[in-house]
């Protein structure tokens, strides 16, 4: 019998853009001039290269590796030849780039017997064809140190986030790569493997896994809650997290011996032309898709969901390798109010009722990129506290980060976290600080200080 999770703290926020269960299509096939893979996708990889410019790759060869734990490989997604190495201040590797072969050819790799043999050799699979990449640790919510095996593992199958995709229609027909990823995944953990589903989801899970169904609003779905509320991570204890979609990865990969990135990613958004879903192979261009985004008013396109995304502009162009949902809302910059912010609203949503919508509520919204406010210091207000369900005092946490105080933060829980728990609380925190960016910080220096 799976457990159950009930969160009532947080917040659905309802937007318009919903991408039904419709399958579109993409120009020429969707294909891209050139495919890149981006350094800041992964989060405490330091990356160097294995290849140089010119040199030609198949779809699965290593093309980086990282500088602290060599035996982690970036792979990869097309076969081609490696055209340009961006580089950024103090020659900082901002992406990687690949343009395309006409016939696409796949590195192979030995996958017979590895999901009943050694651990070591799936392991060794895993850092070989970069799918290690996809693979989260907390502490620090960083990729995951190959030298240290995890507790527990926890899979996250229930998206909770504005516009979030269907996570059994992302997986349509992939059901048997998500059950041999899992199946995987046990064999890596003395511990456990959770994976937090919707209530009543259809999706069926291996035997070794423990099925968990989380109930309730955004962030629900976070697989920080689902740690917090079955195996909270204590001082010198290590878990991994993953994705459901990224598992399913692993399992293609011990089914036919190829890596292969290819994903169904929803397309969700306001100002989005359609919506819908598309099978795409992330690091392509964005403007490979074709027309994204209505030309009514300026637009921000975001990898990702509106709370936790990352924009996609002309200097970085590329689909993140880890992607299930592209957004499409208006910037907002082109707007010009009389009283800004001040402005009386009816038909706008906010949380704390600033403005008059909590009388007549509406079923969706259109909401933009502005802040509106000003930044200013922390308000004590306990806002925050309505919409964090981690069993953390998130306003305390913050402040202990912002003043660096190590023996606080892992007194009141840093060791748990993640940006994205923070996000939510950061659309309604009335001080507009960039709470996500103050705990990535917090957790880079903590890494720092304690390896």
């Amino acid at each position: 019998m799976a457990r159950t999770i009930t969160i009532k703290r947080g917040l659905d926020l309802k937007l318009h853009g919903t991408a039904p269960r419709t399958l579109l299509t993409t120009p020429s096939g969707g294909a891209s001039s050139t495919y890149a893979w981006v350094p800041d996708d992964v989060p405490g990889l330091t990356p160097k290269m294995k290849v140089h410019v010119g040199d030609h790759v198949e779809a699965g060869d290593p093309i980086v590796y990282d500088k602290q734990y060599p035996e982690i490989w970036v792979t990869a997604p097309v076969s081609g030849e490696l055209i340009a190495i961006n580089r950024g201040a103090k020659r900082k590797i901002m992406s990687v780039e690949i343009r395309p072969d006409e016939c696409q050819t796949q590195r192979a790799f030995a996958v017979e017997g590895l999901l009943d043999g050694e651990v070591s050799k799936l392991q060794a699979l895993l850092l070989e064809s970069g799918l290690w990449t996809l693979i989260r640790q907390r502490p620090y919510d960083r990729i995951a140190n190959p030298t240290i095996a995890p507790r527990d593992i926890f899979v996250t199958a229930h998206l909770t986030a504005p516009l979030a995709p269907e996570v059994d229609y992302l997986l349509e027909g992939r059901e048997e790569e998500l059950r041999i990823g899992l199946r995987a995944l046990a064999r890596l953990t003395e511990g456990k493997v959770f994976v937090g589903v919707a209530q009543n989801s259809p999706l069926t899970l291996p035997a070794e896994v423990v099925r968990v169904e989380v109930r309730g609003p955004h962030p629900a779905g976070n697989v920080g809650v689902l740690i917090n509320h079955t195996a909270p991570v204590n001082k010198g204890e290590t878990v991994w997290t993953l994705r459901a979609t990224d598992v399913a990865l692993i399992g293609r990969l011990l089914m036919t011996g190829h890596v292969d990135y290819s994903r169904r990613i929803a397309i969700t958004g306001s100002h989005a032309t359609e919506h819908g879903y598309m099978d795409l192979l992330p690091g392509c261009r964005i403007e490979s898709l074709g027309k994204l985004a209505q030309e009514e008013c300026k637009t921000r396109v975001i990898a990702g969901d509106v709370l936790t995304g990352t924009q996609l502009t002309e200097e970085r162009p590329f689909l993140p390798m880890s992607c299930d949902q592209i957004t499409v809302i208006p910037d907002g910059s082109d707007r010009d109010e009389l009283l800004g912010w001040a402005m009386p609203r009816i038909g706008e949503f906010s949380q704390s009722r600033t403005y008059l919508s909590w009388l007549m509520p509406r079923k969706r919204y259109t909401l933009d990129a502005r802040l509106k406010g000003g930044k200013r210091a922390m308000i004590m207000s306990h806002e925050l506290q309505s919409v964090f369900p981690l069993n953390i005092h998130a306003e305390y946490l913050l402040k202990a980060i912002i003043a660096f105080d190590i023996d606080k933060m892992e007194e009141l829980g840093i060791y748990e976290v993640a940006p994205e728990d923070f996000a939510l609380c950061e659309f309604v925190d009335t001080s507009k600080m960039e709470l996500q960016h103050i705990v990535r910080q917090g957790l880079d220096l903590l890494y720092k200080e304690m390896n």
